[in-house]
């Protein structure tokens, strides 16, 4: 599968990153306290396919719970562009609604159970390690 360098950024454009993705992403929209009531649409990556570009003297963080979940947001406009999650805490979720979008072809909403997580983690994928287009 091949990669496209997404570009986003929190609201105020404090915080900016770049994330290698297929242009056609698959997305998970969770139920989970937090993620409901911030609309947070999950596109997960491994470390590896993130790059925080700017601002990072300007993320905060919230943890809950277990505490390993790393909540980021934005300490100037409030924005939650990414985070590292529960489920995958070797990756980092991006919120695809803080994207750009002249890089997404298309873009197809799975809903996942996070209101029951113990229950329905299994059912994420794993991290995917793939190539950016043009890599060798």
């Amino acid at each position: 599968m091949s990669l496209v360098t997404h570009r986003g950024s929190c609201h105020c454009g404090a915080v900016r990153f770049e994330a290698d993705a297929p242009a056609d992403l698959e997305v998970h929209e969770c139920n989970c306290s937090i993620c409901h009531r911030v609309g947070y649409l999950h596109l997960t990556l491994s470390r590896s396919h993130f790059r925080l570009l700017s601002g990072r003297e300007h993320p905060t963080t919230y943890t809950f719970d277990t505490g390993v979940a790393q909540h980021t947001f934005c300490s100037i406009c409030g924005v939650k562009p990414f985070y590292v999650p529960r489920s995958h805490p070797d990756g980092y979720s991006v919120n695809a609604r803080c994207l750009e979008t002249d890089t997404i072809r298309s873009q197809r909403i799975i809903p996942f159970d996070g209101a029951n997580w113990e229950e329905h983690v299994r059912e994420l994928p794993p991290l995917a390690e793939t190539r950016r287009r043009g890599d060798p």
